[in-house]
């Protein structure tokens, strides 16, 4: 069995994950297609990039995971599976390491600091992130630890690895939120504005959150503030309220949708361009391995020539 070696990732104490969109999709997919309306959870490794303590992960692949729920000492890892996996994405991006591995918890079990320990094989510092793939609440949807010796104050006691949590927040390239919002977007409506249909309630259930937050944000704002204002500010405000334009207005409607048009014309030529730009890169990347290859197959040859 191939053993992949541990990637030269710093091993300094982490201070901050930042999970990508497509990693959340991912994870998503992988739950509802394995341990939907079950008690199961999935598992599956990270990869990413490290740098001055700030682990950037890209992108995720699933790993076939069982374990016993009575005996939690009882579980099983594919490492072929993983391993094989491994080496097919760095052939399309070398610039990916694995910096850790993601649990659907949805909070950590008994087990996961020796799931964490076989990660040490391939990443000093691994991180696990748990991603909540039913949330009951409003927020980041992922939490993220790392391990540290604890090292116990009476001598006689053995230390002991512990899990730290570590701030996590979602972001975003450009290309990756312009995807995401396809996948977002419901089938338009050019005659009804894109806020009133969001706050429908019977629209879609996503739009209960926007609601949620929407009502916050008023609620804060009819507090204190009103309360100091004195009557002529109240009614500069309504004027304020007042001038914000009608967007059932047909002649408005097709000025939104020219300008859009016009932006999305723009973002969509990018979008090429990137396109261009990653598959020269791919194939750049092809060609350094092949080079590799050939220079470790040249090895041995030179080895025995010099014997």
């Amino acid at each position: 069995m191939d053993v992949i070696k541990t990637q030269q990732i710093s091993s300094r104490p982490i201070e901050k994950v930042i999970v990508h969109p497509l990693v959340l999709l991912s994870i998503v997919d992988n739950y509802n297609r394995v341990a939907k309306d079950t008690r199961k959870r999935v598992v599956g490794v990270l990869l990413g990039t490290s740098f001055k303590g700030t682990v950037d992960v890209t992108s995720s692949y699933a790993v076939p995971f069982e374990e016993d729920e009575k005996d939690p000492t009882i579980w099983f890892l594919d490492h072929n599976y993983h391993e094989s996996m491994f080496s097919m994405f760095k052939r399309i991006n070398a610039k990916e390491h694995v910096v850790g591995w993601y649990s659907t918890g949805p909070k950590l079990r008994e087990n996961d600091l020796d799931i964490h320990r076989l990660f040490h094989n391939y990443v000093p510092n691994p991180v696990l992130v748990i991603i909540d793939v039913q949330p009951k609440e409003l927020g980041i949807p992922t939490k993220s630890y790392y391990d540290v010796e604890e090292v116990k104050e009476n001598a006689t006691q053995k230390s002991q690895k512990v899990f730290v949590h570590v701030p996590s927040e979602i972001a975003a390239h450009e290309v990756e939120e312009i995807g995401v919002e396809h996948l977002l977007r419901d089938v338009k409506d050019a005659t009804i504005s894109t806020l009133a249909t969001e706050l429908d309630l019977n629209n879609e259930k996503g739009s209960v959150c926007i609601h949620l937050g929407l009502m916050h944000r008023l609620t804060a704002l009819s507090g204190k503030h009103l309360e100091l204002m004195n009557f002529k500010s109240l009614i500069l405000d309504c004027d304020v309220f007042n001038l914000l334009p009608n967007l059932n207005v047909n002649e408005l409607i097709k000025a939104f949708a020219v300008k859009t048009n016009d932006m999305m014309l723009v973002i969509y030529l990018s979008s090429l361009i990137r396109s261009v730009i990653a598959l020269h890169n791919l194939i750049n990347n092809k060609m350094l391995n092949k080079e590799h290859e050939k220079a470790e197959d040249a090895k041995p040859a030179t080895i025995q020539a010099a014997s």
